[in-house]
């Protein structure tokens, strides 16, 4: 049986990026960048709302020639060979393995055959929460203090239960909170 992960980095004071749309402040070390690949790998698909697609299918094809950065030389090539499903009103298509979806609600059919890993996005992580698709929430705390930005997410009104399933610090820095619905 298949399920939503949501992996999202984020700030201390519940950012995924700055006041002004930046994301240079996570603090990816090689026990990090191993966790996190091997949550990919593992991954059937990588899920994604149109604002981070647009990010990661600009980076992520050509992460050789914009970054020496060992994460993003080890992360890139899961990245093209991974299928991705996009989540969107306005996009027809998408390149890189992708296939686009205008309903969010499509999803929980197609959870039930495959593990989709949903990367940030707070609009699609809050649809997906309020619709109670997400299965498990993998939340890495940075640390730093963006004093504002982009929340991790928006317009989520209704509490859901959770369940710390684990907890644990990478080199010193990153702390990851593991949580899954309760009663799942």
């Amino acid at each position: 049986m298949g399920k939503i992960v949501h992996i999202v980095h984020q700030s201390l004071d519940g950012y995924i990026e700055g006041p002004n749309g930046e994301f240079d402040w996570p603090v990816m070390d090689s026990e990090l960048s191993a966790d996190t690949n091997e949550l990919a790998e593992a991954a059937d698909a990588f899920l994604y709302g149109r604002v981070v697609w647009d990010m990661m299918s600009n980076y992520w094809p050509r992460a050789e020639e914009m970054s020496t950065h060992a994460h993003d030389l080890a992360f890139a090539p899961i990245w093209r060979a991974k299928p991705k499903v996009v989540v969107s009103r306005t996009l027809e298509s998408a390149e890189w393995n992708a296939t686009v979806v205008a309903d969010p609600a499509t999803l929980a059919e197609s959870k039930q055959h495959r593990t989709l890993l949903l990367f940030g996005g707070s609009e699609l992580a809050s649809e997906l929460t309020r619709r109670g698709l997400i299965d498990e929430y993998r939340i890495y705390v940075h640390p730093v203090v963006l004093g504002g930005g982009r929340p991790v997410f928006t317009d989520v009104k209704q509490r859901s239960a959770l369940r710390l399933v684990e907890s644990r610090v990478y080199g010193g820095q990153v702390v990851l909170l593991r949580h899954e619905l309760a009663g799942r």
